[in-house]
């Protein structure tokens, strides 16, 4: 009897369970399908293979993590820095609660998290959570063309750092030999507190702000 009710969820969490007690991928999709009473045509209604499939598992932790986050009506009106706390602590739950998986994807790859492929498609899913963040100031209809673009660059700029910052705690986890993971909830926000420290004195600001000076003058002297 075929599977009638495959959902993403549903194809995760065999998937996971078998790369767990094999700590190996399945031989092909056809087999995969086969043993667990799937029809092949309805796993590549979700996934085109295995490597796409488990680039999807910490895409859909995070989504995860945002949808629970949102459901807290006291959420959307706490500081930014109390939400992203918010965001970190329920990500790395949920991490925890799937670490032997999470180890898996990793692999032997924990010193060089840049180049797993696997957190490619990660990165644009937190990027688009730090740009709801209350971090990077509004563009005004009143700022020229120049203008715009350099605080676009300084908002893409905050996002990388944070990125940064995330592939950092990441790494710490991984490592992280502590009962119940703790000096990770430590570092998480004691870094995420000197983050907001900094953006809060405004030393990128500053430097922007002395940019528009510079570049005003320059024009003032041209014209």
């Amino acid at each position: 009897m075929k599977n009638t009710d495959l959902t993403q969820e549903k194809i995760l969490e065999i998937y996971s369970k078998y790369v767990l007690r094999n700590n190996k991928k399945p031989l092909n999709v056809f087999t995969f399908c086969d043993d667990h009473e799937i029809v092949e045509s309805e796993f590549y209604a979700f996934y085109a293979n295995f490597e796409q499939l488990e680039a999807d598992y910490l895409k859909y932790f995070m989504k995860q993590t945002v949808m629970l986050i949102s459901e807290e009506e006291s959420y959307f009106e706490a500081h930014a820095k109390t939400q992203l706390l918010s965001f970190y602590f329920t990500f790395f739950e949920q991490l925890t609660l799937n670490r032997s998986l999470v180890t898996y994807l990793i692999g032997s790859d924990k010193n060089n998290l840049e180049n797993v492929k696997k957190l490619w498609s990660l990165k644009k899913e937190f990027q688009l959570f730090i740009k709801s963040l209350a971090i990077s100031e509004p563009l005004m209809e009143s700022q020229t063309e120049n203008m715009v673009k350099i605080e676009r660059l300084k908002n893409k700029g905050i996002e990388e750092l944070y990125w940064g910052h995330f592939m950092a705690t990441l790494k710490f986890w991984l490592e992280d030999t502590s009962p119940n993971f703790e000096k990770t909830d430590i570092f998480i926000e004691k870094s995420v507190d000197t983050s907001f420290e900094i953006f809060e004195i405004k030393p990128l600001k500053k430097l922007i702000d002395l940019g528009k000076f510079l570049f005003n003058e320059k024009v003032k002297s041209s014209t």
